[in-house]
């Protein structure tokens, strides 16, 4: 990372009680299957992979972001788990058409307004709540996987903001809340 630059990424953050559900599972895989990673954001979806900034550019971040933030509030219903093997395993939100659009739009507007490419994997969009990751390791994914691809999950939220969060040098910070304009 150059000199005065630091890590950003974008993602919609669930409201409480269910950061502190998703909090309980996350500490259960830190004490059954010895996995903490999952611990270094708090629970969200994805909406830009992360980038670097001049922190002393912050203020173009935060204007740009202010002004794509033109989206109707919308329910995400969170069912069940879901893995990409062998070492991710996840909450799984719904399809969501509104979802998807906001993603598009804020991946359009980053790229042509603040020049950040690679916003996404290679595999495409596949939002998702991490709950265990990189430091699964593959023997104990697939124990905990044969156990949560068939574990119950429900949950629901209403999104009408998204956040902006900053790595601290040690974990992701909910840096900077964007409300959703009302018409």
């Amino acid at each position: 990372m150059k000199k005065g630059e630091q890590r950003y990424f974008l993602a919609i953050i669930p409201p409480e009680p269910l950061t502190t559900e998703i909090n309980a599972i996350k500490e259960e895989f830190v004490e059954r299957f010895n996995s903490k990673a999952a611990f270094r954001s708090p629970p969200h979806i994805t909406l830009h992979m992360p980038f670097q900034w001049k922190e002393a550019k912050e203020e173009r971040l935060f204007h740009v972001l202010a002004q794509t933030t033109k989206f109707k509030s919308f329910l995400v219903e969170l069912n069940g788990f879901g893995a990409f093997a062998p070492r991710t395993i996840f909450i799984q939100p719904e399809a969501n058409e509104e979802l998807e659009q906001m993603n598009q739009e804020l991946l359009l507007a980053t790229k042509r307004q603040l020049n950040l490419f690679h916003a996404i994997h290679q595999n495409g969009y596949n939002p998702h709540i991490t709950v265990a990751f990189r430091d699964l390791r593959k023997p104990l994914f697939y124990e905990a996987w044969s156990e949560f691809e068939h574990r119950s999950f429900q949950g629901s939220f209403e999104v009408n903001s998204f956040w902006l969060l900053k790595h601290n040098g040690k974990q992701w910070m909910a840096y900077r809340e964007f409300t959703f304009q009302k018409d």
